[in-house]
């Protein structure tokens, strides 16, 4: 068995690294504090690093560890971490997502007491020796609202307890079903509804495009007096600017903030707000998590380094040279298809249909499994999904999948579907690589296209009329976008059909606000991809 070498370079939990320090086949040394120079003299001798956020784990240090299988952050962030080069030098990157659950979920139930009771202030006042008891009224949770963003393992952990305060709990999350939004006595509902009847408010999620600023002016201008807010997740969540408005207007009350935009916060008008409790990013910081952090990394390395098993990775190690050249471009244009899908899509589905036709049904196929689905979960669960984690996240959403594999390939060498489903719409995508041409997305639902996958793509479901296309085409110059190649598919003349636009340049919601008025447009999506 060969003997492997670990180097901790952060205080981390020493029960927690147990299983590391007493295993026969690995040479632990702990050796913390070490300047960028001192870790690149010996950084070539070791398997794996364990790191927390002190010690930065640049690209030099990663190209002078030629060694290096893993990278371990014990906890959730990898910021400190140079995540580009680890993928480049077919590094794994590890974090422990789930071992600060209790932690924050606690913090966050602490923040919200606090905020309420005014606890804070009144230590600060007395303990200067002021008595003030009329100066501190506070407020009740029992009874009162609970608005909730991310219905996650620490979402629904906040759910539980605030429930126990005797609170009414309304929710988003784009993958909150129905069955476990009534298992769990949730009521689910848009942000915007959120907005207009909570009297408090916990977000959960991470920080994606989707997520940045989800709490903002257009949230605040529908909030109704006296909102209570909570952030013990990501900053850049919630809007500071506009936060620190409603607090200064009357449409929220106060703010409990463990995270900030920047870190540590330079804006000391919300810091210093009387409504506002702010803690350092306190959220897994109790002796336990940091316990089961370093006890989840430890285990992952050996599981890595031993049976080659992966769950908790937030880069993707370089496709393996093995892999028949033939198929990477199918993994492309699964990526793509994942892509496409989750933007044309209401609402993310609840079951998903992977089908595999021709030549390409007798590889193995698990690559383009794993490409779709990390692709397509990536706008809600941020850039820690890739193909390594992409099942295993999946499945913590809930989403069902299958995968069917048959010869036959309906015209084509080789043909990809994949049908998306939730309550209210069913989505299909067919897609194949054609010699000389590449990758194309060859139907949507009922309509055959024939769509080159580009940065800016423009769906519209529309009735085919003379002059449609003409009107489209002026809206779009006007606001100078210019359209690359268009596809239409229909069946019937004057019949509902589907025009699909390669463009160089994203529409602005300006030029989208008059194409939706035109006569016989009933639907546009906009998908742009990385």
């Amino acid at each position: 068995m060969e003997n492997y070498r670990i180097l901790v370079l952060d205080p981390v939990s020493e029960d927690g690294i147990k299983e590391l320090l007493d295993h026969p086949n690995y040479d632990v040394d702990v050796n913390t504090g070490l300047s960028e120079e001192e870790i690149l003299e010996t950084v070539h001798e070791y398997h794996a690093l364990i790191v927390r956020s002190q010690t930065t784990v640049t690209e030099e240090i990663i190209r002078y560890a030629r060694q290096l299988k893993v990278i371990a952050r014990a906890g959730v962030g990898v910021d400190n971490i140079d995540i580009d080069a680890a993928t480049k030098h077919g590094v794994i990157v590890i974090n422990a997502p789930d071992g600060n659950t209790i932690s924050a979920t606690e913090h966050t139930m602490a923040m919200m007491l606090s905020l309420t009771r005014d606890i804070p202030a009144a230590h600060k006042e007395l303990s200067e020796g002021t008595w003030n008891r009329k100066g501190h009224k506070g407020t009740e949770m029992y009874g009162k609202t609970l608005g909730i963003i991310g219905v996650g393992k620490i979402g629904l952990g906040v759910a539980k307890r605030a429930q126990s305060f005797g609170m009414r709990i309304i929710a988003f999350d784009p993958y909150l079903s129905d069955d476990k939004a009534q298992e769990a006595e949730i009521e689910k509902m848009e942000v915007d509804e959120i907005a207009a009847r909570a009297d408090f408010l916990t977000v959960h999620t991470p920080l994606t495009p989707q997520t940045k600023g989800i709490v903002g002016e257009d949230f605040f201008g529908k909030t109704k007096p006296g909102l209570k807010i909570v952030n013990v997740a990501r900053g850049g969540i919630i809007d500071e600017d506009a936060l620190l408005k409603a607090l200064d207007g009357g449409r929220a009350d106060g703010a409990a903030l463990d995270v900030f935009e920047e870190e540590p916060p330079t804006d000391m008008k919300l810091l210093n707000h009387p409504n506002v409790v702010v803690t350092p990013h306190l959220g897994a910081s109790t002796v336990e998590a940091q316990e089961k952090v370093a006890i989840s990394v430890s285990r992952e390395i050996i599981d890595i380094l031993e049976n080659n098993t992966i769950v908790h990775a937030v880069n993707a190690p370089r496709i393996s040279e093995n892999i028949n050249k033939e198929l990477k471009p199918y993994i492309n244009i699964s990526s793509h298809m994942g892509e496409v899908g989750i933007q044309l899509m209401n609402r993310p589905p609840s079951e998903i249909k992977l089908k595999y036709h021709g030549e390409l049904a007798i590889d193995d196929t698990s690559m383009l499994t794993r490409s779709f689905v990390s692709s397509m979960l990536k706008p809600h669960l941020g850039e820690n999904v890739n193909i390594i984690n992409a099942l295993y996240l999946l499945q913590e959403q809930d989403v069902v999948y299958k995968v069917e594999k048959k010869g036959k390939a309906h015209g084509y060498s080789n043909y990809l579907e994949a049908e998306l489903i939730n309550d209210e719409e069913t989505l299909v995508l067919g897609a194949s690589v054609l010699n000389g041409y590449g990758e194309r997305i060859v139907k949507i639902n009922e309509f055959q296209v024939d769509i080159k996958p580009t940065k800016h793509l423009l769906f519209i479901d529309h009735q085919d009329r003379p002059g449609i296309i003409g009107e489209m085409g002026i809206t779009l110059g006007t606001h100078r976008v210019n359209i690359a190649s268009m596809q239409l598919g229909r069946h019937d003349e004057g019949g509902n059909a589907l025009l699909s636009l390669s463009l160089d340049q994203a529409v602005n919601d300006e030029a989208m606000e008059e194409l939706s008025k035109i006569k016989g447009f009933n639907g546009l999506k906009q998908v742009d991809l990385s």
